[in-house]
């Protein structure tokens, strides 16, 4: 599957995997209803397919796969991909949503963390691991979301499940904030990973940035800007109108 490559209308019925930089702030969602709105128009099609293959956080940035038309059934297979993210990891505090979303909630002690101790601990990091995944997430609990009963107060039970980190390399530290770069398995929390790692180092730790840098062999280079694609999806004729 390539990324796109067309300006045609039917190709995009026919299926196009589009490559997208995901601006910070916005949903993966926000991403896709924008493209759908425009693409109806495009191409005629009033019940138009279009979805992401992985969702990204608000907060983070980086590669979002899209799918339209039939290559929306391949969605699933583009989920199992792995996939790099580059980040940063702001220890001696936590947050309830492991990352910058919410306020912090606890402070401690960074004065004894080097970067020997951080080298070190990472290595528990690497390979096939538990992970529990944030209550600020997306998974669904008795049919409701969990961040949804996570902001109303509600208490919940997460579950630990297994993922790989297939890669995870220390960039650089500095006043406590350490960058790094990672590679993982489908389902992996990178908001875990910086929760768990600051508390293996006798910390806390939260997630500060997150990019989304690859899938695959599909790289964040190779992706539009959500902006400049919308200007060339303009220059595309419109189909007269929706139709059924």
């Amino acid at each position: 599957m390539d990324p796109m490559r067309s300006d045609k209308a039917s190709d995009f019925r026919a299926g196009e995997l589009i490559l997208v930089d995901k601006p910070m702030g916005w949903t993966s969602f926000d991403v896709v209803n924008k493209l759908r709105y425009r693409l109806k128009y495009i191409t005629g099609v009033k019940r138009f397919k279009v979805g992401h293959a992985g969702t990204l956080d608000p907060l983070a940035t980086g590669l979002l796969l899209i799918c339209t038309g039939k290559f929306t059934k391949r969605i699933h297979e583009l989920q199992g991909l792995s996939k790099e993210y580059t980040g940063t990891i702001q220890l001696g505090a936590t947050t309830p949503s492991y990352d910058k979303e919410t306020e912090v909630d606890q402070t401690f002690p960074t004065d004894h963390i080097t970067m020997e101790l951080i080298q070190k601990t990472k290595e528990q990091f690497i390979g096939a691991i538990q992970q529990m995944p944030p209550i600020y997430s997306a998974i669904k609990i008795d049919g409701e979301r969990a961040y949804k009963n996570a902001r109303a107060g509600k208490e919940i039970e997460m579950k630990a499940r297994p993922v790989t980190i297939h890669d995870f390399e220390l960039l650089n530290f500095q006043e406590n904030a350490v960058d790094f770069r990672v590679t993982v398995s489908k389902g992996t929390y990178i908001r875990s990973l910086a929760y768990d790692f600051g508390k293996a180092v006798g910390s806390g730790g939260y997630l500060a940035k997150l990019v989304r840098t690859k899938v695959a062999h599909y790289n964040l280079e190779a992706a539009w800007n959500l902006e400049e694609l919308m200007k060339f999806l303009k220059t595309l004729p419109d189909a007269g109108g929706w139709v059924k």
